[in-house]
């Protein structure tokens, strides 16, 4: 009967312990002292603990800082901060650099970039060069 007594009040103190510092409270902010830990040096708001750097405000642009690096360097938008530098706006073609440099030195439109140089238009008529020249374009 004591045992018993004792593991209920163990139970009750327990509970009442932890319902006292609920999480975001003054004394315990949101997440995990791991979660913060990471947030601090990573930028970022995993925990909850840091909304300010959560993805899309004025502190931190969407994506991750390594993202955003890789888009400044390829001129991509894979981060989401770089609108301008999607596929098909004015500033940024379609295709990539490399596939639309191989598309102007080959004559060819594999970007999509260069639709007068498809196969069956008046710039390029079907086949290749050579096929022409042998006469074994069908």
């Amino acid at each position: 009967m004591i045992t018993r007594t004792l593991l209920a009040a163990a139970a009750a103190l327990t509970m009442t312990a932890c319902a006292q510092t609920p999480d975001g409270s003054r004394g315990n902010p949101p997440g995990t002292e791991a979660s913060r830990a990471l947030d601090r040096p990573a930028g970022t708001n995993t925990s909850g603990a840091y909304p300010a750097q959560s993805d899309g405000t004025r502190a931190n642009p969407t994506g991750t800082e390594t993202s955003r690096a890789v888009d400044r360097a390829a001129g991509t938008n894979t981060s989401g901060a770089y609108p301008s530098q999607s596929d098909g706006t004015r500033a940024n073609p379609r295709g990539t650099a490399a596939s639309r440099a191989v598309d102007r030195a080959a004559g060819t439109n594999t970007s999509g970039a260069y639709p007068s140089q498809s196969d069956g238009t008046a710039g390029n008529p079907p086949g290749t060069a050579t096929s022409r020249a042998l006469g074994t374009t069908r």
